[in-house]
């Protein structure tokens, strides 16, 4: 029934109230698919180029900066959140809309600092990550970028409710909460551990989802990568502990990153266009990093599923919604079926303690998948329509209880709750 491993979570924001001074949003881009150009064979810089292109696919640009069916980096994503709608600006080099008046310093100053020429960013473009990179890896960005077609795209304004379209506010929450780094959510020392936190921290900018926040919008320190529950969705817990808790290993991580698929399930909704626009184009070496950083170097051991007690009348029940409308794709048992569905068994989903990614991919569906080489995934039907908030509470618990080791605690207000 569900196939991830981190749900992205449609990256928006939470909603705490804010000073009327601090027009703020925080959260990582939202993503849709789109090829980046290639930088031309023999020009200038070529080397410095190449890398430059490949900071920017690890950094998931595309997702906010290209809109769905638009031009490459020419901008228009909608990024919704509480304070109201952000769109991804052009960051194309034509020099009306996009960047193509902008000096690497200007460039620098974006990333590191939130300040573009004429103005403060709003921290829907994640500098409070980004201020991390080295400049010398913001040099090669900005010099890929300007080898990318320029498109004339005027940019789309924000739609913000008052006091957040005060765009001067910004300054004052930079002042009070804009941190060089957060803490480390695992522990190492090696050459691995060490690639990994700058991939996890700066250019992947991970916390920006799986990191909770406090009421003033800013990351909370005390919990890196512990997860977040982001509106109907959430971001699961990602440390260490978090991930042995739901079967990770770090093979399997690489595995997940690099494919979109390994045996705790598959990327679907916010998290497939991460691995599609971004990870599935990193080296081996640093999927490596990446995991190693996760889980830490001395990763904790993979926990086994552990049987749950349940109500035998609820889970008879849920097993009988499962047979009518899951079983036909993941299986009899669990067991799923190749380019089809994935397995239950284990799921990575199903283990989470919270239940609202399950819920809302029970309701809403999930679109088909196509992963790296020639691997796919069928698309999966929504069921808002045709099961009842009893039934889809029935078969959330048969599937977390019976494969994902969780309590049958799922009602059928939370189911309708998550509805649309």
């Amino acid at each position: 029934m569900t196939r991830t491993f981190a749900h992205r979570a449609a990256r928006a924001v939470r909603a705490p109230a804010l000073a009327a001074a601090c027009a703020l949003l925080l959260a990582a881009c939202g993503g849709h698919d789109a090829p980046v150009a290639s930088a031309a064979s023999g020009a200038p810089g070529a080397d410095q180029v190449a890398r430059g292109r490949y900071l920017v696919k690890a950094a998931d640009c595309a997702a906010c900066h290209t809109a769905k069916d638009g031009a490459p980096f020419a901008g228009g994503a909608p990024l919704e959140s509480p304070f109201g709608t952000f769109y991804g600006s052009n960051i194309t080099p034509d020099k009306a809309h996009g960047i193509g008046n902008w000096s690497a310093d200007d460039f620098y100053a974006a990333l590191h600092d939130g300040k573009a020429p004429g103005k403060r960013l709003y921290p829907s473009m994640p500098y409070t990550s980004y201020r991390q990179l080295t400049r010398a890896d913001t040099d090669a960005m900005y010099a890929y970028l300007k080898t990318v077609k320029p498109v004339a795209q005027e940019n789309r304004a924000h739609e913000l409710k008052f006091p957040y379209n005060l765009r001067f506010g910004m300054a004052f929450w930079d002042m009070a909460f804009l941190k060089d780094s957060l803490p480390d959510a695992s522990t190492g020392q090696s050459a691995d551990w060490q690639r990994g936190r700058y991939l996890a921290g700066a250019l992947g900018h991970c916390a920006e989802c799986h990191t909770p926040r406090a009421f003033t919008g800013q990351l909370d320190g005390a919990k890196p990568f512990a997860g977040a529950a982001l509106g109907r969705v959430a971001a699961p817990d990602i440390t260490p502990a978090g991930l042995a808790a739901r079967g990770w290993t770090g093979t399997d991580l690489q595995t997940f990153f690099g494919v979109g698929i390994a045996p705790q399930g598959s990327a679907f909704g916010e998290m497939y266009p991460v691995v599609h626009l971004s990870t599935q184009y990193m080296t081996k070496d640093d999927l490596r990093a990446l995991s190693v950083y996760l889980l830490g170097d001395t990763p904790p051991a993979p926990q086994p599923v552990k049987p749950v007690s349940a109500d035998a009348a609820q889970l008879a029940a849920g097993r009988s919604v499962y047979l009518a409308v899951c079983a036909g794709c993941h299986g009899f048992n669990g067991e799923g079926k190749p380019h089809v569905a994935v397995p239950m068994n284990g799921n990575s989903t199903l283990r989470q303690g919270d239940a609202r990614n399950l819920l809302v991919a029970m309701l809403d569906g999930i679109d088909e998948q196509k992963f790296a080489g020639f691997e796919n995934l069928q698309p999966m039907p929504g069921f808002a329509h045709t099961l009842s908030d009893d039934e889809l509470a029935q078969l959330a618990n048969y599937l977390r209880a019976t494969w994902g080791g969780q309590p049958a605690s799922v009602t059928p207000a939370d189911v309708k709750a998550m509805r649309l």
